[in-house]
């Protein structure tokens, strides 16, 4: 599992089994606040089991939804670092398991590893490329085509083939879906009605199952 984490992909045993034995672990219900933006942190995790959302508040109330990640994926590097006030809010959206490694640990944990040190700058800057992506996608696409993105990135980290299609178990309430593609409620809404319509996509509680695909990537460009 450690080995699925951007961060620490191509590990041989010798160095997976260090790193694992310097990580700490931590179990979440679906609610439970990980840390809060503005934490203090110095502290990565990478996500055995569940889900996590990671969202930030404006000054007048609005929320933001940044990511949302799963099994095999990380968050907090930033933290690890460079230690200092977290910059989003992390919570489990689904009961979740955590291995976590402390600044500390990985400063330890790279002296003469030098080919894991590259990995991680390298696993970063995808990292800092999809934020780009992210924010080009806000300026330039319109609201249906952020939805069917968003579903489509989804569907390649959460979802598996159903009779109908690919079921896409995302455990994002209404809100939270339209917090991800930074829209109204509203609008997001009609924009996944409009879809159903088409037979693109059928909707379920807290999942959708994506019918055709193809059509759904045309919209998403």
């Amino acid at each position: 599992m450690v080995r699925n984490a951007p961060l620490f992909a191509g590990l041989d045993d010798e160095a997976a089994s260090a790193l694992l034995g310097s990580m700490s672990r931590t179990r979440l219900e679906r609610g439970d606040v990980l840390f809060r933006e503005g934490d203090q942190g110095d502290r990565l995790y990478v996500i055995g089991e569940g889900k996590i959302k990671l969202g930030r508040t404006s000054k007048d109330g609005r929320e933001n939804l940044l990511a949302i990640q799963g099994p095999g994926e990380l968050f907090g590097e930033l933290s690890l670092f460079d230690p200092g006030p977290r910059t989003a809010t992390a919570s489990a959206i689904a009961e979740t398991q955590l291995l976590g490694l402390g600044h500390e640990d990985l400063n330890d944990y790279l002296a003469g590893r030098p080919a894991v040190a590259t990995a991680m700058l390298a696993a970063l800057a995808r990292r800092l490329r999809r934020t780009n992506d992210i924010l080009a996608d806000l300026v330039f696409t319109d609201v249906p085509g952020r939805v069917a993105k968003a579903l489509l990135d989804l569907s390649t980290r959460f979802g598996r083939r159903s009779e109908d299609g690919v079921l896409v178990a995302h455990d994002l309430t209404q809100e939270e879906l339209a917090q991800l593609v930074g829209a109204s409620r509203e609008t997001v809404n009609k924009a996944l009605a409009d879809f159903a319509t088409r037979g693109w996509l059928k909707l379920e509680a807290r999942a959708v199952t994506l019918i055709d695909v193809e059509r759904l990537q045309r919209r998403a460009r």
